[in-house]
């Protein structure tokens, strides 16, 4: 019986070798929201004739998505989202990257899977056959290389924690979120998974009406659950009421955090403990477009992050990322 308990064991360390990857093999594990997406050049008349506010991203259903979309010309179609536009471009800069997010197994599924493969992002999402498409997100470009979203979440907004393997999150060194992801029922409790199961956790706190939507919410993730916060200047000042940005480098210091902000033109400030870092914009651009500015700023400042350069360095990289993705349709490099 003895013999027969030490061979179960051993088959099971066996077998559990075999099939889970070593602790930390992903360096970071992005879970976020899994759209395809269209990117279309408009004029603000445009914006103003559907009732959209430029810069800010809004939640469509399907009919909404297809009526505007018969009125564009599609410029580009890529597999996007936030965090997954940061995992990319954290795959191009060579490291070891994962992926979770809900598609269905339609024909925008496999475009997008096909997409992440393409960049060598390892997808750890199981695609089936789902009762919603997968989701879409329309881009709108208008001539000062500002952009509006308007998102129909699809299958990606049902995403939850049955869809979060636990073994996965425990193996990388980041787990890096989007509050987006905030913004439906289900996938909070992927969320709060994610969170009780990683080593270190960072999150986006994505756009501004997504700030206003859940204030409360996410001031406590920021105070109690994160290590690392991603937002722009517009985002954590409403974010905390504040009337500076004194105040934003006040109320970051009292907390032990890595939070890092982008401010566009005045460039970039990272708060970690008692000390503030910043780093200036690069001038005499030539943008085209800013979508993705934050994502790959977050990619940039988290690869330096993970390959052990400091805080200032980590600012530079981020800057680098985003100066060169804003000159440029799209969200990748």
């Amino acid at each position: 019986m003895v013999w027969v308990a030490k061979y179960v064991l051993l088959a099971t360390q066996i077998e559990e070798n075999l099939l889970l990857p070593k602790k930390h093999n992903m360096k970071i594990l992005g879970i976020g929201n899994a759209i395809v997406d269209v990117l279309c050049k408009v004029d603000d008349e445009f914006l103003d004739k559907n009732n959209l506010t430029k810069s800010t991203m809004k939640l469509i259903d399907q009919g909404e998505f297809k009526s505007l979309l018969s009125n564009l010309n599609i410029e580009e179609t890529i597999s996007g989202g936030s965090v997954a536009n940061s995992i990319v471009g954290l795959s191009q800069l060579k490291n070891k990257v994962g992926f979770i997010g809900k598609v269905n197994n339609d024909k925008l599924g496999k475009k997008y899977e096909e997409g992440l493969k393409k960049e060598n992002v390892n997808y750890l999402y199981k695609t089936k056959d789902e009762p919603i498409p997968t989701g879409s997100c329309l881009i709108l470009i208008t001539p000062d290389s500002e952009r509006t979203m308007c998102t129909f979440l699809g299958i990606a907004g049902k995403i939850n924690d049955t869809d979060i393997d636990e073994s996965l999150v425990k193996q990388a060194e980041i787990t890096f979120l989007e509050g987006y992801l905030w913004d439906e029922g289900e996938p909070k409790k992927a969320f709060e998974k994610a969170i009780l199961h990683s080593n270190k956790i960072a999150m986006s706190l994505s756009d501004l009406f997504c700030v206003e939507r859940h204030k409360e919410e996410f001031l406590n993730l920021v105070k109690n659950k994160l290590d690392i916060i991603f937002a722009n200047e517009q985002e954590i000042t409403s974010l905390i009421n504040a009337s500076s940005f004194d105040e934003v480098i006040n109320f970051s210091k009292q907390l032990n955090k890595n939070i890092i902000v982008t401010r566009g033109e005045k460039g970039a400030v990272a708060i970690k403990g008692k000390e503030v870092f910043e780093c200036n914009a690069e001038k005499n651009l030539k943008i085209k477009d800013l979508t993705g500015a934050g994502d790959l700023f977050a990619a940039g400042y988290l690869d330096g992050m993970i390959n052990n350069k400091n805080i200032k360095e980590c600012l530079i990289k981020g800057t680098e990322l985003s100066s060169k993705i804003i000159q440029k349709v799209g969200a990748r490099i």
